[in-house]
């Protein structure tokens, strides 16, 4: 009997332990844990994401340059499909019944999510179908905008719009998987701007995943909202005529405002439509530019590194003078070139000796190998290590050796050879400056971007400092652009010294037919400008040349690259002065045309 009572007490037991389990887990279930909930919410309801429209982007002079077309999205639910007319679904969006099925086929899983079909169905077929959408149930038309182009200009400026890809979105949390983003340029930089912010449906469904209508009155539903408009900093008909000159040339043009920083023209050639890679053929256009020869998706501007030339002279100056180791009266002779214990760099024919500002005027190579030898050898310094790092200490404070830190991707730094660099290459206190003298004249262990020299010609416009290059100057409902944009960089060199560089760039320009940028010469414009021919291994040296004007309260600095132009007066230089001319009187003078007429006709890209 007592045997019974406990084999009793111990079901009993295991009755009550087990009930007390069941409760807790309910009482867990039902009130502590709300995974359940939030899975019976998620199956009742959808979120449909509301994409915005991207802000406008307009030049200096508020001219549109870049807005919105609608376009839209084909959209599967899968589970709502019913039958339909096939073949005529493929007539409107000209496809075949294969990849209509394959289409399908492809979004049955997850089932009770919308994906895309087809994406970037033109307005004008989202016009027809969207009169017969009734027929195609399962099928749903979901909006988003393109970028679309007033003129075919800017295409590096202004960059590209891209879709988001799996390493993006892992890194940044408001993307998802069929996203767009700014890729390059004005685009990428500026993308937190540009792109606005989401919104969201959130619609009720039922267990068919059948549209019921607004999740609870719409309460959770959020309007999206459109990205800031954005006014740019370059002059839309510069740009334009600017592409028009080099449109038969490889190279580039960077113009700046030397009173503010504002890029007023960047342009890259050759260069390619903008609204090539917009759409559907978007990645087909992509394809075709990467494989191009001519690298039109090369951005030269900003990424090509080359020796700057004769037009790195008045650094040289500008050092020479603040180091005390020359004077505006200091004179060098001159005997068609430099020569010194076996060194020798030739140079053209041209009076002899000179001064500095003639220096500048005739672009004389002995005398800058003379200024960079006192440079380096200044006896203010112990050894030649420690005055060579000071020179290249100016340098760098030009700008040079390092990004800008323009707002840019992709600018990249050029390049200014550090003491380890000869220590490595010669041994340690084995060079000297004859060892690298070519640095005198541009050329050797030095690369610059020619970004990086019209930065140059702005500064000396402003006798001594810059402000950093942007492209953008204002942005809807933001008081003022970055900080950085708007703060002086000052150069450690006397303001002095820069009007005594200033005044060989004019008489380089307009001092007669023994200059060598007379080619520059405007009548009524006084323009200070630098020729150079920036060597190149693989073939004819490069034209090169940078300016400013007017040279009293300078309003445009410019720098020109013409790959395998040779001489910087061939190309470089009257393509600038067409530009500073364009610029500053809206047109060219009928007594110019002609030399307008020569840079359109000849085309150095049929002879590479």
């Amino acid at each position: 009997m007592d045997r019974f009572a406990t084999r009793k007490n111990i079901i009993v037991l295991i009755i009550l332990v087990v009930s007390a389990g069941l409760v807790m887990r309910l009482f867990y279930l039902q009130v502590i844990d709300t995974s359940y909930k939030l899975s019976a919410e998620n199956n009742s309801k959808r979120i449909e994401i509301l994409y915005p429209a991207r802000g406008l982007i307009y030049d200096r002079n508020h001219e549109l340059l870049v807005y919105n077309q609608p376009v839209y999205d084909l959209m599967i639910a899968p589970f709502e499909l019913q039958a339909f007319d096939s073949t005529e679904l493929c007539e409107i969006l000209k496809i075949d019944l294969e990849r209509l099925r394959s289409g399908i086929q492809r979004v049955r899983n997850p089932r009770y999510r919308r994906e895309p079909f087809i994406k970037q169905i033109s307005p004008e077929t989202y016009a027809v179908l969207q009169e017969k959408m009734y027929k195609f149930p399962g099928f749903y038309v979901r909006s988003r905008t393109l970028r679309k182009y007033n003129r075919e200009i800017a295409a590096h400026l202004l960059g590209y719009v891209g879709e988001v890809d799996e390493k993006l979105i892992a890194s940044d949390n408001y993307y998802v998987m069929g996203d767009y983003i700014g890729v390059s340029g004005i685009e990428g930089y500026y993308e937190a701007a540009l792109r606005g912010e989401k919104g969201q449906e959130v619609l009720l469904v039922d267990v068919h995943g059948r549209v019921q209508g607004p999740f609870q009155d719409g309460r959770f539903d959020r309007d999206a909202v459109v990205g800031r408009d954005l006014e740019c900093t370059i002059d839309a008909e510069l740009q334009e005529y600017g592409e028009k000159l080099m449109k038969t040339y490889k190279g580039s043009i960077v113009a700046i405002e030397p009173s503010t920083g504002e890029i007023l023209t960047l342009i890259s050639a050759p260069t390619y439509e903008p609204s090539l890679l917009v759409g559907r053929t978007r990645t087909e256009n992509y394809i075709k530019l990467e494989k191009d020869t001519l690298e039109p998706l090369f951005n030269r501007a900003l990424m090509a590194n080359y020796p700057p030339g004769s037009t790195f002279k008045p650094v040289h100056a500008l050092i020479g003078l603040q180091e005390g180791v020359i004077s505006r009266n200091s004179t060098f002779s001159c005997t068609q070139g430099f020569y010194a214990r076996g060194v020798s760099v030739g140079c053209h024919v041209h009076k002899s000796p000179l001064n500095l500002i003639e220096g500048i005027q005739n672009s004389c190579n002995a005398y800058f190998c003379n200024v960079f030898r006192n440079i380096i050898d200044n006896p203010d310094y112990n050894n030649v290590t420690e005055a060579y790092n000071s020179w290249r200490d100016y340098v760098m404070a030009f700008g040079f050796g390092n990004s800008l830190n323009a707002d840019f991707i992709n600018e990249l730094n050029g390049f200014i050879a550090p003491t380890f660099y000869y220590d490595h290459y010669y041994g340690e206190n084995r060079w000297n400056a004859l060892t690298i003298i070519s640095l005198a004249i541009g050329q050797g262990e030095i690369l610059t971007t020619p970004l990086q020299m019209a930065n140059l010609a702005a500064t000396i416009a402003n006798k001594g400092y810059y402000y950093i290059p942007h492209t953008v100057r204002n942005i809807a409902g933001i008081d003022t652009i970055e900080n950085r944009f708007t703060e002086r960089r000052v150069i450690p060199v006397d303001t002095a010294n820069f009007s005594i560089v200033a005044e060989g760039m004019d008489l380089a320009v307009n001092g007669g037919t023994g200059s060598t940028a007379r080619i520059a010469y405007i009548s009524d414009i006084k323009v200070c400008g630098k020729t150079g021919t920036a060597q190149n291994p693989q073939g004819r040296d490069h034209s090169v040349f940078i300016a400013f004007a007017p040279k009293e309260e300078p309003r445009i600095a410019i720098a020109v690259y013409v790959e395998h132009g040779e001489w910087g007066a061939s190309y470089a230089a009257p393509i600038a002065s067409l530009m500073i001319e364009k610029y500053l009187k809206g047109s060219v003078d009928p007594g110019r045309k002609w030399l307008e007429a020569t840079m359109l006709s000849r085309n150095l890209l049929s002879e590479q």
